[in-house]
């Protein structure tokens, strides 16, 4: 990607300075981090950089258009709704492998894209991290959009907060405790001060919720940044005095909805140059010749499950529900990352806040050795795992 900086980079690697790494990133907050860390961040080209600001915009200004508004109108399942939903989300990613193009170089191709917030307080601190030990990375930026690291916190407390005080917002989660963004979750507190509650400690007065805070006081919830995720919800439910389908006084920094209505349900209707092809199976009158070449998604699943790579047409033609899934054309991804056994591949999460417009403000990048990105194809590999991508100053703002 950048030759003399990766040669660099991996000169200056060592074990030792790895775990050192590590201790340092899980003791910085109340918790250690759940996943693993790759051993390496992604060093960007300036022209990968520019392509993956361009084809971050392409895809989302397909998503403001009033085609895109009926499209996604089927989105959400029945009774799933949330009332009072906004005209947009406030949060946005959009995720691209990055893939061999056709004259040899490489291309953003479009995996899947979420009206949901991902780990923007966790990859803040991560990349200083990042910064502190690799001192050639300070000179470059995780961010996107010529936002600095401060500007970066002040967008993000606005979008979570709102007009409200830090006490009168919480994190909501189902038993935030057991999940693998909790380090996340200590950020998001860190960087806005707000509390982090299950879902089962919420209470309900007439149309009101409370939490009872650390003081033990009980404080009335005013505005919510929601991270539980419905159809998880609906795997394992878990005892709630609310509803989320229901009339409730309380703001949305994240509204539920917008986790259906952004969703691998909005890939058929994308189209460009970055998109590779997408159907929702029950249009598919007869399937693609080169059946091999594509992948089965459910479309109400998070974190990759339910994901087939190797299909057939006994397997399509057994689905009763082809309404519920799609059909996607597989990417070739390209030997990205030089390690000492080999290379690794990417992707990268290019991540919104949406206000008066979206705007790209950072990343998250996943790497892989394994057919696919999850810990079950990356067992007992490394150099692979979470981490970020910084490019060179300045960056493009194409807002």
């Amino acid at each position: 990607m950048i030759k003399d900086l990766r040669q660099k980079y991996n000169a200056w690697f060592t074990e030792s300075g790895h775990s050192d790494f590590l201790k340092s990133i899980n003791s910085m907050l109340p918790h250690p981090v759940d996943f693993r860390i790759s051993e390496t961040p992604l060093f960007l080209s300036d022209d990968l950089r520019d392509q993956l600001i361009d084809a971050s915009y392409d895809v989302v200004n397909q998503l403001t258009t009033q085609e895109f508004s009926r499209h996604a109108q089927s989105a959400i399942p029945g009774g799933l709704s949330t009332p009072h939903r906004d005209e947009h989300p406030l949060f946005l990613q959009v995720d691209f492998a990055i893939a061999e193009g056709t004259d040899g170089g490489l291309i953003p191709q479009l995996i899947e894209l979420q009206g949901f917030p991902s780990l923007y307080g966790f990859q803040y601190y991560f990349s200083e991290k990042v910064q502190e030990y690799f001192t050639p990375a300070a000179t470059m930026t995780p961010f996107f959009s010529g936002v600095s690291a401060a500007e970066y916190c002040s967008l993000l407390r606005k979008m979570i907060l709102g007009s409200h005080s830090p006490e009168e917002v919480i994190l909501l989660e189902i038993e935030p405790e057991r999940q693998k963004t909790l380090i996340d979750f200590d950020a998001t507190s860190a960087i806005t001060g707000i509390n982090t509650v299950c879902v089962t400690k919420v209470l309900k007065e007439n149309k009101d919720l409370f939490y009872i805070n650390n003081s033990g006081e009980k404080i009335q919830i005013k505005r919510i940044y929601n991270r539980t995720i419905l159809d998880e919800l609906q795997r394992k439910p878990v005892p709630m005095q609310f509803s989320f389908h229901e009339e409730l006084n309380v703001e949305w920094a994240g509204h539920p909805d917008w986790y259906f209505l952004i969703s691998k349900h909005t890939l058929p209707f994308l189209k460009g140059k970055y998109v590779s092809d997408c159907f929702f199976l029950n249009d598919l009158q007869t399937y693609p010749e080169d059946l091999e070449n594509f992948v089965l998604k459910p479309l109400y699943s998070f974190a990759g499950l339910g994901v087939e790579v190797d299909i057939t047409r006994d397997r399509l033609d057994a689905i009763a529900q082809r309404e519920n899934y799609i059909l996607q054309r597989k990417i070739t991804y390209a030997p990205l990352i030089k390690t000492p056994d080999g290379f690794s591949k990417a992707e990268i999460r290019m991540m919104f806040l949406w206000d008066e417009k979206p705007l790209l403000v950072n990343n998250l990048v996943r790497q892989s050795k394994g057919k696919m990105m999850g810990v079950d194809f990356n067992k007992n590999k490394t150099w692979v795992g979470s981490s970020c991508a910084f490019h060179s100053l300045p960056s493009l703002g194409l807002e």
